[in-house]
C-alpha cells in the first residue's frame, strides 16, 4: 500500500490540509507518498486573482477550520487583484522538488504552499523554487534548472492526466493505493484522527 495526494499548489485547501498529511506521514514512515498535482488553474481559469471574488471570504473559512496561516504578504497579492495563478508553473516546480528530492515531495510542496499563502511569493518565479530549496537544504541550482526544463512541463501534463484517471474532482485528495485498488482517505478537510481511522479501517480489511 501507499498514498497518493493529489493538491494543487494554488489551492487553498489543500493549504490547509498540510498539517494533516504531514502528521500521517510523520505517523507511517513505511508508506511511500506519491505527491501529484491537480492542475486547477489552467486554460480559462488562469485569470488574474481579481476575477475569483470567494477567494477571501474561502480562507476565512479555511483558516477557521484547519488554523491555517494566510500572511499579509500574500493579502497584499488578493488585494492588488491582478496576480495570476497558473497551476501548470506550480506543477513544474512541484515536479523539479520531486526530481531533487523524491522523498521529501510531500514536505516541500507543502512548502511551496507556505511561501505562497504567507510569504506571498509567486510559484511561476524561479526565484522562489531556489528560495524553498535553499531553506530546505537541497541543491537550489539543480531545482530551478529542472523547473526551467523542456521535462517539468511534461511532467506537470502527466500528473493532470493521473489526477483525472485517479477520478479526482477537487483538491485536497487523499487516496490510499493498494494494487489495482484505490481508497479515498480524505477530501477537502479531513483531521489526522478521521485519516488515521480510515486508515485502520482499510488495513483491517
Amino acid at each position: 500500500m501507499k498514498l497518493v495526494y493529489v493538491f494543487d499548489a494554488y489551492c487553498g485547501w489543500s493549504h490547509g490540509f498540510s498539517r494533516t498529511l504531514l502528521d500521517v506521514l510523520s505517523r507511517h514512515p513505511e508508506l511511500d507518498a506519491d505527491v501529484v498535482s491537480g492542475g486547477l488553474f489552467t486554460g480559462s481559469r488562469r485569470v488574474p486573482i481579481r476575477e475569483f471574488g470567494h477567494v477571501r471570504g474561502a480562507n476565512t473559512k479555511i483558516a477557521e477550520l484547519t488554523g491555517a496561516e494566510f500572511g499579509e504578504a500574500y493579502d497584499r497579492l488578493i488585494a492588488d487583484g491582478s496576480f495570476v495563478m497558473d497551476s501548470e508553473a506550480a506543477a513544474r516546480g512541484v515536479a523539479a522538488l520531486r526530481h531533487v528530492a523524491p522523498a521529501r515531495t510531500a514536505e516541500t510542496a507543502t512548502a511551496l504552499q507556505w511561501v505562497f499563502y504567507v510569504g506571498g511569493l509567486s510559484l511561476s518565479d524561479p526565484a522562489t523554487y531556489r528560495k524553498v530549496a535553499e531553506e530546505s537544504g537541497l541543491d537550489a541550482d539543480a531545482v530551478v534548472a529542472a523547473f526551467e526544463a523542456p521535462w517539468a512541463r511534461q511532467a506537470a501534463q502527466a500528473d493532470f492526466r493521473r489526477a483525472a484517471d485517479l477520478g479526482v474532482a477537487g483538491f485536497p485528495t487523499l487516496l490510499a493505493a493498494d494494487g489495482d485498488g484505490v481508497t479515498p482517505l480524505a477530501h477537502g478537510i479531513a483531521t489526522t484522527a478521521e485519516v488515521e481511522q480510515r486508515l485502520s479501517s482499510l488495513r483491517a480489511r
